[in-house]
């Protein structure tokens, strides 16, 4: 045979040529015929689709089969659809605990093992499987890194549970945990709750983590619009699995790239969209990550600005009782996005993966008229649930780079009480468990950052047990490490600079006054800077947790949170406090 006959015909775009055009790829094509491609599939695009499935949390066991229709959908359009695995952390499963500390290095991992694996095997394009929550925003930030053609797909989320005639969540057990402590429950409700309030596969349901960047996937253009709301276990999620197969295809053709749809626009919908719904906090720490892969100015400042403009219009889990679920069965995300469109708070004119415009996409959609929609979550803009978005940044003495708070209560929340500082989550929740904890006490919780955990960890065990000890309202926690998108109450978290590098967080003591001004946006401690310059001297930084292993290798690459705490070292740049 002549070295002509070896070439299967192949678009000359496409990178896999180097693993399967030609006599001297002989070797390569004959690894990928024992695992039964043939001839058709070597002449095909090859499209990756990293899978995170585990049998660790219900948000990603059931991502095989998901996957599987992924698979089917880029065989049929044409694809050389191949599938390879990558990690997960259960946020829920590891929260209260040391392990916690490996959820957000996992999102790392994850935008790095996907990105060797396209490298390594010169791979054409993707469709990112996703459940918990650093599933999302590393499979998000891959596709950006290394701009192959992709299709994000989110794997859905749990139908809610049903308990004494109401829906629940894993957030109503950890909230049942601190009620539990303070008497208020019994064992028998605690272990009929805890039965009773994850039914079956799918993320979290609420309008926490998983389900806000599902969400954020459709507002930044990675995802289809309608694709984040379908259930983990309906029919609907399998259709658009298969469709986003075949539409990965359909990319990759088109040589459509994330950089072709990324745009400062882009983030600015996605910030519009998370401040809407009462998103996750989490949502300002991963945008700031992907917007730094993308090359993209975004600053922690511009989600306040963003978030003052545009009203709370769903009322969703943790702020209220509806979940992913309900906003699905009126139409899904797109259906605020068009409310937010119409009242000129959404770039219509915004690039989606589909190669249409937002405004396109929405007139493709059989959507119910605005009329037609029966909801009491869901509100119109000239009429919200709060007239700014939930998403809060603050900043003052105590958080000069500034700080994180989701509003779920009183949007003119002030709070001054004193502090009560611990150097770690354990310690912070043995006091609240214990009953220490009384009105007007702002709980400190430092050493918890990026570098500092390492790892950020969220903290619902500890936030969720103030609610159910009766504190919602009366007691602020502050803290540079991260809430659970189902956390509630004025709890303010991503301190930045952190406790670890000098951060002022690092220089409280037992005692000191701590004010919290959601409307003027201020964290600050009633102490001047002779005296903050004083204990500064005094400072001296903590010994790193961890002196081996993966913690450690992370907890010295990691960035601020203000800058989206990324790993990535040609992202990273030096704190507007001069502070790293």
């Amino acid at each position: 045979m002549s070295s002509d006959e070896f070439d299967y015909g192949k678009d000359e775009r496409l990178r896999s040529r180097e693993v399967t055009e030609g006599a001297e790829k002989a070797p390569h094509r004959a690894m990928f015929r024992a695992m039964g491609f043939d001839d058709d599939d070597l002449s095909s695009p090859m499209i990756g689709v990293p899978n995170p499935a585990a049998d660790i949390t219900p948000c990603n066991v059931h991502l095989d089969d998901v996957a599987e229709s992924a698979l089917e959908g880029a065989d049929e359009a044409g694809g050389m659809p191949i599938e390879f695995g990558t990690i997960t952390i259960s946020d829920a499963i590891s929260m209260g605990t040391e392990g916690m500390k490996a959820s957000l290095i996992s999102r790392e991992l994850i935008a790095d093992s996907v990105e060797l694996v396209t490298f390594g095997e010169r791979i054409d394009g993707l469709v990112t499987v996703a459940g918990c929550d650093k599933n999302l925003p590393g499979m998000m930030m891959a596709a950006i890194r290394t701009d192959l053609p992709s299709v994000f797909l989110y794997g859905g989320s749990i139908m809610p549970g049903q308990h004494e005639g109401r829906d629940v969540t894993i957030v109503s057990v950890f909230e049942g945990v601190g009620t539990y402590g303070t008497g208020e429950m019994d064992a028998e409700e605690l272990d009929d709750l805890e039965r009773s309030a994850c039914p079956g596969a799918g993320s979290c349901g609420g309008m926490f983590t998983a389900n806000t960047m599902a969400s954020v996937s459709e507002a930044l253009g990675l995802a289809p619009l309608g694709s984040a709301s379908p259930p983990a276990e309906d029919e609907e999620r399998y259709e658009v699995a298969r469709r986003a197969g075949e539409l990965a295809v359909e990319v990759v053709e088109e040589n459509r790239r994330p950089s072709d749809i990324l745009t400062r626009k882009s983030f600015e919908n996605a910030i519009a969209l998370q401040t809407a719904i009462g998103g996750s906090t989490n949502g300002v720490l991963h945008l700031l990550a992907l917007a730094r892969e993308a090359g993209i100015d975004l600053e922690i400042e511009d989600f306040d600005e963003i978030s003052r403009r545009t009203p709370k219009i769903a009322d969703l889990a943790p702020g209220g009782d509806r979940v992913m679920n309900d906003l699905h069965e009126i139409g899904g995300v797109p259906i605020v996005i068009r409310r937010l469109l119409e009242s000129d708070l959404y770039h219509s004119d915004a690039m989606t993966v589909t190669g249409r415009t937002v405004e396109e996409e929405l007139e493709r959609l059989d959507l119910p008229a605005d009329d037609e929609i029966e909801a009491d979550f869901l509100y119109s803009v000239d009429d919200p649930k709060e007239d700014e978005g939930a998403i809060k940044i603050l900043s003052g003495s105590l958080a000069p780079d500034g700080a994180v708070l989701k509003v779920t209560g009183d949007d003119e929340f002030y709070h001054q009480g004193p502090a009560r500082v611990f150097e770690d989550e354990e310690a912070a929740m043995e006091y609240v468990q214990e009953g220490h904890i009384e009105s007007g006490d702002v709980i400190v919780i430092r050493n918890e950052g990026p570098k500092g955990g390492p790892g950020m960890r969220e903290m619902l065990g500890v936030t969720a047990a103030v609610v159910g000890a009766g504190h919602e309202d009366d007691v602020a926690l502050i803290t540079d490490g991260r809430f659970s998108g189902g956390t509630r109450g004025p709890m303010i978290g991503h301190v930045a600079p952190e406790a670890f590098v000098g951060g002022p967080i690092g220089l409280l003591e037992d005692g000191d006054e701590i004010t919290v001004d959601i409307p003027e946006r201020e964290l600050a401690v009633d102490l001047d800077d002779a005296e903050l310059d004083a204990r500064r001297e005094e400072w001296e930084q903590p010994a790193p947790a961890y002196d081996s292993g993966v913690l450690a290798k992370y907890g010295r690459d990691f960035d601020s949170a203000s800058n989206g705490a990324v790993t990535n070292p040609g992202l990273t740049r030096e704190s507007d406090s001069g502070e790293y």
